[in-house]
């Protein structure tokens, strides 16, 4: 396009970017109003109130959608060759009347695919595909595709937009991922708007835009399925880091109704924070770990060898075996979780000693009257009670039959003794011996703490895989404790019974509190004169009954829903998208499964990338035993990010873990060949620290990828170099250098990747191969290796220079 020429469509297009905005601040405006308004309205029912709630999440979502298209609100256009003409962006944009055509078509409209999947090939109706390059509120360029035959079709591929695609590719990483709704290709667009039922499978190597992929998808379905706002989608990263890369993807899009959570974070209330060995976190993801705390709980439900006595009143009672065997087995006969049985059980056994001792006491009073039978004329005395039961009731009342009076006696005592019992400090003891009030954290850590109970619960693991999980109680959480504290509330279940009966007791205070204030605000008029003519005003007093008055000045819970979803183990999500799904051990997918009670999943990720906690080694070997065949598999086979050279340095690792997988590929070339340099051991942190400076001093951002168990030393050695570089449980990615181990590095990128002693990333683990993959494949442009002893086979192919 001449420079005069781009120059006047620039400012028509500013022209109409203005017009956008100008229309979004009136929206905002009045969304604004909508949303005081309704904050206003009193609430006086339940159903009130909800709705009240529902209309208040639905205007701060609309909000927040206006705020986050603030930015890039238009990217693109198509013209048809019928003349229409389309603007697509962030959001919808309605015109001044409701009948208008929009404004501004949100790009996961239906009306919006073909600015992704439109090529000279195949133009779909559309001549001219424009993207707007915009800063702020400012139009900077504008770069436009014809598609009405005039322009020569890719040899091999389709790119849509390619002249933006790469400018997006060669841009700096910034420590955050950015969205792509401008520059999404057609693959992804088609694995983006798959419909959600079911579960989906998305394999990708490295570059592809599996990620990216994966949260615009989680856009797409909340917007076009509006139900999922009520509850929402569950975004699952491998870890915090990656969890702060891509954080800001989503609300960029305006959506709130997307909880982002490690599995680790998936237990309100536990922070799992502590570190153990993978062989310990592998143990603990197998599957027969559900197996193994169902039989836990099991074993404190009246497993009893013997007898088991107890006294009350100093009176001592024997419980046999057989009684507990069965008391348990009718409390578990209705399939209530532990906690929600344990009140079945205790029930029986205070009858059970309820009877006992109503027995005892009978047997007592017997015994007296045997001893006063000798004193005293039984006969006589019967006499007198008949002839006293005679003046009281008359000439006709019945005779007192004994049997019938000792039973009524009994039954007595024990409604007496029912009453009594259960307060009983012994009893109490007793109960809570036999069948034990749990909470999930108590059961493992006590599990854990106890090498005879572990093996009991455990017969399926070898003694040495249970010495792995035995440890000290008190010690803190890891990640892979949280599927494990999952499954152990599921079976116990929580007896919600105390606090149902805490929060009556409130309410019937707070109905209480305001039965006073309308008292008194009645009597405040009782003197008034009847004549005056303000006594006939209506006052709350007369409008209200203390139940709805209190309703009225309950609070009221604001939060989004994925502040109400983290808070709730039990909330149930519309949708789950799993991303670095290749880590997920079973145990982590029984979590998830049971978030998604609907099974709707997409799941994202790259078999050649597995960790060493994972153990599946196909996607067939992951989802069986948790869907079965229902799912389906989608490829991602364009890498979009990653420069050809860069990727051909990780063929062969990629070669010795799958052979049958393909690398993705590479749309561009970098122009910088990969390369690798022997520095010994001893001065491997001062070379590292060299050439980490050296490539700080250049642009983009770098990583330097470690040795886990060498990350503190080297990580020190390139501060030395780089006062700025930073490193640890957290690091914050928007620093010019990062040090990370592979693992932390794993779905991230940057623009160039020093990568130290690859030997001993691949005798890190049993997945070596896999770390080593992981580590060269998070470069965009650059990539050098330091190995301080011969070079692993698999990278002997690389140049070799000075550093």
């Amino acid at each position: 396009m001449p420079v005069q020429s781009e120059q006047s469509e620039i400012e028509r297009e500013q022209a109409y970017l203005a017009m956008l905005h100008s229309q979004v601040d009136i929206h905002r405006e009045k969304l604004a109003r909508e949303l005081a308004e309704v904050l206003r309205e009193p609430a006086e029912t339940a159903q009130a109130q909800a709705e009240r709630g529902a209309a208040v999440g639905r205007l701060n979502r609309r909000l927040a959608a206006f705020d986050a298209a603030e930015h890039g609100l238009c990217f693109g256009r198509l013209d048809s060759v019928d003349g229409g003409r389309r603007y697509l962006g962030r959001i919808g944009v309605r015109g001044a009347e409701e009948d208008e055509e929009p404004l501004l078509i949100d790009w996961r409209a239906p009306a919006a695919r073909a600015f992704y999947t439109a090529t000279a090939a195949a133009p779909q109706g559309v001549r001219l595909r424009r993207h707007l390059h915009t800063r702020e509120r400012r139009v900077v360029r504008v770069d436009d595709e014809l598609l009405d035959g005039t322009a020569p079709a890719p040899a091999d591929m389709e790119l849509c937009g390619e002249a933006a695609l790469l400018a997006a590719l060669r841009a700096e990483r910034t420590g955050r991922m950015r969205d792509v709704v401008a520059t999404l290709q057609t693959e992804q667009d088609r694995i983006i708007r798959s419909p959600h039922a079911g579960v989906m499978v998305v394999q990708g190597g490295p570059g592809t835009g599996k990620t990216v992929v994966a949260l615009h998808r989680a856009a797409y379905l909340l917007y076009s399925h509006p139900r999922l706002d009520e509850r929402g989608v569950l975004v699952v990263g491998p870890n915090p880091v990656f969890l702060s890369y891509i954080s800001q993807v989503l609300p960029g899009l305006g959506e709130t109704s997307v909880l982002l959570s490690t599995v680790g974070e998936l237990f309100p209330g536990v922070t799992a924070l502590e570190r153990e060995d993978a062989a310990v976190a592998e143990v603990k993801g197998r599957l027969v770990m559900a197996e193994v705390l169902a039989a836990a709980v099991r074993a404190r439900q009246a497993e009893v060898g013997g007898p088991v006595e107890v006294i009350v009143e100093g009176e001592p009672l024997s419980l046999e075996p057989e009684l507990l065997i069965d008391a348990a087995e009718r409390a578990r006969a209705d399939g209530l979780p532990h906690n929600l049985a344990r009140p079945v059980f205790c029930r029986i056994v205070i009858e059970e000693l309820a009877r006992r001792m109503a027995g005892v006491v009978a047997g007592m009073e017997e015994q007296i009257e045997a001893d006063l039978a000798g004193r005293i004329d039984s006969a006589a005395l019967e006499q007198a009670v008949a002839k006293d039961l005679a003046g009281l009731f008359g000439q006709d009342a019945p005779p007192v039959d004994r049997h019938e009076r000792e039973h009524a006696e009994f039954e007595e005592a024990e409604r007496a003794w029912l009453k009594a019992l259960p307060y009983d400090p012994q009893v109490r003891a007793l109960l809570e011996w036999l069948w034990p009030a749990l909470t999930p954290q108590r059961l493992l850590e006590e599990l854990f703490a106890d090498p005879r109970g572990l093996a009991e619960a455990a017969p399926q693991l070898t003694p040495a895989e249970r010495e792995l999980l035995l440890r000290e109680p008190g010690g803190g959480w890891t990640p892979a404790d949280v599927p494990l504290l999952d499954e152990a509330a599921e079976l116990l279940g929580e007896d919600r019974r105390a606090e149902r009966a805490r929060q009556a007791r409130e309410r019937a205070r707070q109905i209480e509190y305001a039965q006073g204030v309308l008292d008194i605000a009645r009597g405040s008029r009782s003197g008034e004169d009847e004549n005056d003519d303000e006594a006939e005003l209506l006052s709350a007093a007369d409008l209200l009954d203390a139940e709805l008055f209190a309703g009225r000045h309950e609070g009221q819970d604001l939060r989004t829903v994925a502040e109400r979803a983290a808070a709730d183990r039990t909330w149930a999500f519309g949708h789950v998208i799993v991303d670095e799904a290749q880590e997920v051990p079973p145990m982590a997918w029984r979590l998830l499964v049971r978030r998604c009670p609907t099974r709707s999943f997409t799941v994202v990720g790259d078999m050649a990338q597995s960790g060493q906690t994972a153990g599946a080694r196909s996607w067939t070997q992951a989802l069986e035993p948790f869907f079965g065949t229902r799912w389906r598999l989608e490829r991602l086979t364009v890498n979009y990010r990653t420069s050809a050279e860069v990727m051909s340095a990780s063929d062969r690792v990629l070669t010795a873990i799958h052979p049958d997988l393909e690398p993705a590929r590479a749309v561009r070339a970098g122009g910088v060949r990969p390369w690798r340099a022997r520095a010994e051991a001893a001065d491997l942190p001062a070379r590292l620290a060299g050439l980490a400076a050296r490539e700080a001093a250049g642009t983009g951002s770098v990583a330097v990828i470690t040795p886990r168990e060498d990350l503190a030393r080297l990580a020190e050695a390139v501060r030395a170099a780089v006062p700025d570089a930073s490193w640890g449980r957290e690091p914050d990615l928007e620093r010019r250098v990062v040090v990370l181990t592979a693992r932390q590095s794993k779905g991230l990128e940057f623009d160039s990747v020093v990568l130290a002693d690859p030997q001993a990333v691949l005798d890190g683990s049993s997945h070596g191969l896999n770390d080593l993959y992981v580590a060269l494949t998070r470069a965009t442009e650059r990539l050098a290796v330091l190995h301080p002893g011969p070079v692993p086979p698999v990278l002997e192919h690389l140049e070799e220079r000075e550093p």
